[in-house]
């Protein structure tokens, strides 16, 4: 008597083999079903013993989108290598920006291919002049092997086990590769599988739910429901959430609201006054270059208290107090009212010790902002062009450095961190600084994670403040490698971030 099955089981029955294991994926192109139905069906059968289904882990690799360039144009090296080879780098040494120029090579390629032309062998570099070795066994740029692995994961990007290992995590350490692993499942027919074929199969109609006209005509009562297979894989979605860096930021809050303070907001393009002048840094100080701050192409800020202005340049020019000095440098409205992107918030407590935003303040106060801020740094894997600082500051009489300790202490035992170490630092607006460092969980490395100190009377006289004020930023993103062990910031914040690992990462709280 032929045996009654959903349709799928049928189809996946029919196309299945009894000596030729095939996988999942294969089936459902022949069959034209989808991967999720037919690993559904394949389990139901297997459960009525008519299938066997074996699993194995496969290792696919992928390329980025700079590795598809590369296929198309070139890896770098190979690129400064014909160039150099066609500038007769081979007879003898040839200018080194000459050969960059003819091989169109520009902005971090250059780096890449003046490193790798190196590591591979492909040549010297040396006094700005490069030479290129001779091609043979040990040096053949025709059988790069990392070239070669590129152009055939780029063919297929197959699951291409018989690559060499040592290749690919060069590959991978390069970000031109993307591993990841994948369950793959293949089927054969059973016996019991093979005698229900040879007796035949009838097609049993089946129905996934019950509908609203099923249940008025009373047609539920002749069909039959498919039977669902609860620990069969379904298909991946992934829905939104909050970003773990967002997740922190808002723990910080709740931590320092805890801790009795109240939130501090304002502009993130703002005049240099607010940024550096009231800080008593000197306009030709370094740091207020393009080098390191980002200056916008805005007219000037016109909205500034003209009195505080004229305390702030005379505290520059002539110092504080009997004993005071100034910086006997230029002093001009002009750069005060410059528009920069703030490099620190810092700019916020200026604007609210000295009343400009809420109105005087009586001690005691207690104020912090997470806000983002804006550095010309250099990318790497503690540093981006923007990031998050905590800023925060307490105003109150006979304050000292054992207090800020203790604020510090406090704040960062509640996010786990108990080894927070101390250094003795300058900064022209606080005396005396020190900067904080903690202990990276994975790699034991010391890390910079915040500067503070007690506000100068330079600072704060010209601000109108005649208490005390201890104040600190530090680092949203130094605090998340300490809390998760991240050795790259750029994993979780920043065109670069690792997607799986902010799907993954749970907040700690």
């Amino acid at each position: 008597m032929p045996r009654r099955l959903p349709e799928t089981q049928v189809v996946l029955l029919e196309a299945a083999s009894a000596t030729d294991e095939k996988t999942v994926d294969r089936l459902a192109e022949e069959t034209g079903e989808k991967v999720e139905t037919l690993t559904r069906a394949a389990f139901e059968l297997a459960d009525e013993g008519l299938l066997a289904v074996t699993e194995r882990t496969a290792q696919d690799l992928s390329l980025t989108d700079e590795a598809r360039e590369y296929l198309e144009s070139g890896l770098p090296e190979r690129r400064l290598y014909d160039a150099a080879l066609d500038a007769g780098a081979d007879e003898e040494s040839v200018s080194l920006g000459r050969v960059i120029g003819a091989s169109g090579l520009e902005g971090p390629e250059v780096d890449i291919a003046l490193s790798n032309f190196a590591r591979k062998g492909f040549g010297s570099i040396d006094s700005g002049e490069i030479s290129v070795a001779p091609s043979g066994p040990e040096v053949d740029p025709e059988a790069d092997p990392e070239a070669e692995a590129l152009a055939v994961v780029g063919d297929d990007g197959a699951d291409a086990g018989y690559l060499d290992e040592n290749v690919l995590n060069r590959l991978e350490s390069r970000d031109l590769l993307v591993r990841s692993e994948t369950t793959v499942r293949s089927v054969t027919l059973t016996d019991e599988g093979v005698n229900a074929m040879m007796e035949g199969l009838e097609t049993a109609e089946t129905v996934g739910q019950v509908t609203s006209e099923m249940l008025t005509s009373g047609e539920w009562r002749d069909v039959e429901f498919a039977e669902y297979n609860v620990e069969a894989d379904s298909e991946v979605e992934y829905g939104g959430r909050k970003h773990v860096l967002r997740q922190t930021a808002d723990r910080v809050k709740d931590v320092l609201v805890g801790m009795g303070f109240d939130e501090m907001q304002g502009p993130h393009a703002d005049a240099e006054f607010w940024i550096n002048d009231c800080l008593f840094m000197p306009q030709d100080h370094p740091a207020r270059t393009h080098w390191d701050q980002f200056a916008l192409d805005l007219p000037p800020m016109k909205d500034l208290p003209e009195d505080l202005v004229a305390r702030v340049e005379d505290a520059h020019r002539n110092g504080v107090g009997e004993d005071g000095d100034g910086y006997h440098s230029p002093w001009t409205e002009e750069v005060a009212r410059g528009v920069d992107l703030r490099g620190h918030t810092t700019s916020l407590s200026m604007r609210y010790l000295s009343g400009h935003e809420v109105g005087d303040l009586e001690p005691p106060q207690r104020y912090f902002s997470v806000e983002k801020v804006y550095r010309n740094d250099t990318l790497d894997p503690t540093h981006l062009l923007e990031f998050f600082q905590i800023e925060g500051w307490v105003m109150a009489d006979d304050l000292s450095v054992r207090d800020l300790m203790g604020t510090f202490t406090e704040f960062y035992e509640q996010f786990g961190i108990t080894d927070i170490e101390f250094k003795p630092h300058y900064n022209p607006y606080t005396e005396p600084s020190f900067e904080l460092f903690g202990t990276h969980p994975e790699t034991g490395e010391i890390v910079e994670i915040g500067n503070s100190g007690i506000f100068r009377e330079e600072v704060l006289r010209p601000l109108g403040v005649e208490c005390d004020v201890m104040a600190w930023g530090l680092a949203l993103e130094r605090l998340l490698m300490l809390m998760y062990g991240f050795e790259d910031i750029r994993d979780v914040h920043g065109t670069l971030c690792d997607l799986d690992l902010l799907r993954t990462t749970e907040a700690v709280y």
